[in-house]
């Protein structure tokens, strides 16, 4: 073990607020393509005909950005440390924002939003491990909880920019502005002392290929992932189409799928706020975590059911389901908390992306292989996606290890294991 000397800050400390702070400039971009879709779509060139191919070509290519953003940001961050990260993918992220806002055609809307994505990738998960690095280890759940939920506010800011503007060039222009106002305040945000006091030591750090050459870090590794996965079936499949299962199940023409997530997200937020206290007070991330699930499943059932029959209805159960995978920072942190100094940004930020890289494949189940090649209706391709997802979960949390109270300060040894 290596002995701890750096100052431990408190959960309102400047850090954690500069965090939360980036982590709503973060979601403000990730969630402003899904709010802005049609009319940003049909401002680069696509009709109603081809608005599904060409929208969800956009929405992938920036899933992809994030996926290899994840990779890129999560090993920097152990090899130069957690504000390196911070500040190049603000960097990145506020620059294709800005470019955004001038896009003429549909190819050159994806390309920016992959570059979004790339950069998108590296904000939470350096974010989170540099707060669970300097808060004491009682507080590291409220603190992660507290950036999550603040920053989830993102989503509910960006609605509202665009019901105020009515303009998606400039609210993607003033996402680019928030960023670079971000980037200023970050100046004076001090490094990792846990990551100080790796850099003088001869030790592999930022090595994403240990997670697979050792038998036991690559199944924590797995189940990490695997425990996140319903947040992105229940945003990027049922409120993100709420529109499509809002007209199939009861005839709706008018459910507005960016205000869908605008509730989601609020929900989200306070879920994630919770979920700290929760965790707190069964001094247990898995008790917490499975309380959550539960709702999860009860409300997932509601979505599907008779019940939900209304536009109104249908915003209250997306904004329920919202609060019920309100786990997100709990789920983060988590994978913060399984792996060594050495290997813990590279693990904080590949997890969340690589559930956010996940979507598309389970788009593909849903849409290619549910609706299009099996001919099921939206409602049965839901429901089985569902259920699939929901298994896989709960398989994964029944394996993955309870890391509340522990220790965070040691390294991940560098021997393979058969």
């Amino acid at each position: 073990m290596i002995p701890m000397t750096e100052k431990k800050f408190g959960v309102l400390s400047l850090p954690v607020i500069v965090a939360a702070l980036g982590y709503f400039v973060d979601i403000y971009d990730l969630l402003l393509f899904t709010i802005v879709k049609k009319p940003s779509m049909m401002g680069v060139g696509a009709t109603d005909a081809t608005m599904l191919i060409d929208s969800t070509k956009v929405i992938n290519w920036q899933m992809f950005g994030l996926l290899l953003g994840g990779i890129f940001w999560g090993i920097l961050a152990d090899k130069r440390g957690r504000l390196s990260v911070l500040f190049g993918s603000i960097i990145l992220y506020s620059i294709a924002n800005i470019v955004t806002g001038f896009v003429v055609t549909v190819d050159q809307y994806a390309a920016c939003r992959f570059i979004a994505g790339i950069g998108l990738a590296g904000e939470l998960g350096a974010g989170i491990t540099l707060v669970s690095e300097i808060l004491p280890k009682n507080k590291r759940g409220v603190g992660t909880s507290l950036v999550a939920g603040i920053g989830l506010f993102g989503a509910v800011f960006a609605y509202f920019t665009y019901q105020i503007t009515g303009d998606w060039r400039l609210c993607y222009k003033i996402g680019g502005g928030l960023g670079i106002g971000l980037l200023l305040m970050r100046v004076s945000v001090a490094e990792s002392g846990m990551f100080k006091q790796t850099e003088n030591q001869q030790v592999t750090k930022g090595n994403i290929f240990m997670f697979f050459n050792n038998a036991k870090r690559f199944k924590k590794y797995a189940l990490a992932i695997l425990i996140g996965l319903p947040t992105w079936y229940v945003i990027g499949i049922l409120v993100n189409q709420s529109d499509r299962f809002g007209k199939a199940m009861f005839s709706s023409t008018v459910i507005d799928s960016g205000k869908s997530i605008m509730f989601a997200y609020v929900g989200i937020a306070v879920g994630d706020i919770l979920i700290g206290l929760i965790s707190q007070y069964f001094k247990s991330r898995k008790k917490a975590l499975l309380i959550f699930y539960s709702l999860t499943m009860i409300f997932l059932f509601v979505f599907f059911s008779s019940w939900n029959n209304s536009t109104e209805r249908m915003y209250a159960v997306c904004g329920a389901l919202g609060f019920s995978t309100g786990f997100w920072a709990i789920f983060v942190t988590m994978g913060a908390e399984q792996f060594g100094t050495n290997l813990r940004g590279t693990a904080a930020t590949t997890i969340p992306n690589m559930v956010r890289g996940i979507l598309p494949l389970i788009n593909l189940m849903f849409l290619d292989l549910f609706q299009k090649s099996w001919g099921w209706d939206i409602i049965k391709s839901g429901i089985v996606t569902g259920v699939l997802v929901m298994s896989i979960t709960m398989i994964a949390y029944y394996f993955t290890e309870e890391t509340f109270h522990k220790d965070l300060n040691y390294l991940e040894p560098e021997e393979m294991l058969p």
